[in-house]
């Protein structure tokens, strides 16, 4: 069993109910199945494949190549957790050598459009963000060195 993933799916029963809360808010325990998918999509390796894999198939070695600092090892844990959540779909060629497709499931691409939006919203905000970092290490270094 990988690591982080409970023996059965959880769907938060129990959760604490904190009164005004953000009803959407997903439950932090880590055997919450919201949790665990969030963790997962939101993960750096998997972001970059469902972009790299929007309205494109690609091939094991191409996506190793486009996805910088990813090793061998990750990029097939990724792409493993991906197919088995739904998102991804491997096809074995019968050709030698062997050749491996991936592509994102229909499910995978209602995924990619949200992550385009995040991209979106960064792209529009990375000045704002460029300029509180300077301000907050310009406030820390002063107050390390005072």
């Amino acid at each position: 069993m990988e690591e982080g993933t409970s023996k059965s799916p959880s769907n938060c029963e129990g959760t604490v109910d904190y009164g005004d809360a953000d009803p959407f808010q997903w439950d932090t325990r880590e055997d919450c199945e919201v949790r665990q998918i969030l963790d997962r999509v939101a993960d750096k390796w998997s972001l970059l494949v469902i972009a790299l894999l929007d309205r494109r198939v690609l091939r094991f070695t191409e996506l190793r190549r486009e996805i910088d600092g990813v090793s061998q090892r990750m990029l097939t844990v990724t792409l493993r957790q991906l197919e088995r959540d739904g998102l991804v779909k491997r096809t074995v060629h019968a050709v030698v050598p062997p050749r491996v497709d991936y592509e994102l499931t229909p499910l995978g691409g209602t995924l990619h459009a949200t992550i385009q939006s995040l991209v979106t919203w960064t792209e529009e905000h990375q000045g704002e963000i460029a300029s509180a970092r300077e301000d907050y290490d310009s406030r820390a270094s002063a107050v390390a060195g005072g």
